[in-house]
């Protein structure tokens, strides 16, 4: 769905069931939905959307637990998330909406259209892993034993900042999505599910094995793979340029043609 008309910039609340959610929104033309990743807020893409809002309407939801977002009674996995973004985007009436996730965000993404792939037109995964499996050892043994500390201060003070539960409640909903992060199901053999062309990228230094990521691009029914030389898992903040003009080109209705294409899109 194309919101041409609509370039007004907003900050509110959108009337979805049972949670209200806070959304941020700017720019001209067909429907874009950024979502953040974990522990952050709308805040964290703050140099990243305006790329852009030249040629899409830009829609940045936060999360339960996240930013301004309150954190209800019970857990936050990345299915109950992944259906309020259904909400989210039913609720504005804004599908089939381009999504780009990022960490979490990408997680969140990726369960979207897997469950509601009449909403999104196109994908794009940044910084994720479909499961802890394709995490790097180092990265999984930091994830499995992981706790506040290594969480950058500035994202616990942006929490305590924007969160309306205050400083205080952080601890709990760090508990609720560190076990997300665990405890999540998916497998590769779940994004067949996937029917939305799909962007699979990361820095050359994140968290998850390049061979997981080209696992994850081979497993989706139409799938790209980019790895950004010199960048670490905040491939989004570190280089927002390069990263803005590698999904807008994807992104695009027309792609420049393949020279020395293989036998398949899927080898």
């Amino acid at each position: 769905m194309t919101n041409s008309l609509d370039t007004a910039e907003f900050k509110g609340y959108a009337d979805t069931a049972g949670l209200p959610t806070y959304y941020e929104a700017q720019g001209r033309g067909d429907s874009l939905v950024m979502l953040h990743g974990g522990f952050c807020s709308v805040n964290t893409f703050a140099a990243f959307t305006p790329q852009f809002t030249e040629r899409y309407r830009v829609f940045s939801p936060e999360r339960r637990g996240h930013g301004r977002m309150p954190d209800p009674e019970g857990p936050i996995t990345y299915e109950i998330m992944a259906d309020d973004t259904i909400a989210f985007l039913e609720a504005l009436g804004i599908g089939p909406a381009h999504l780009v996730g990022w960490s979490d965000g990408a997680n969140v993404a990726m369960i979207t259209a897997m469950r509601r792939p009449d909403l999104v037109r196109k994908l794009v995964l940044i910084g994720t892993a479909v499961n802890i499996s394709g995490a790097k050892p180092w990265a999984k043994a930091m994830t499995e034993n992981m706790t506040v500390q290594h969480v950058p201060p500035f994202l616990t003070d942006e929490y305590a900042r924007l969160s309306p539960d205050g400083r205080d409640h952080f601890q709990v909903v760090f508990d609720k999505l560190a076990r997300a992060i665990i405890d999540t199901p998916q497998t590769l053999a779940d994004l067949t599910r996937i029917t939305a062309p799909t962007l699979v990228m990361a820095g050359d230094d994140d968290l998850v094995t390049v061979e997981h990521l080209e696992a994850m691009r081979a497993a989706v029914p139409d799938g790209q793979l980019a790895i950004v030389p010199g960048s670490s898992h905040g491939l989004p903040l570190e280089k927002p340029e390069l990263v803005a003009r590698l999904i807008l080109d994807f992104l695009a209705d027309k792609q420049a043609p393949k020279f020395m294409p293989g036998p398949t899109t899927q080898s």
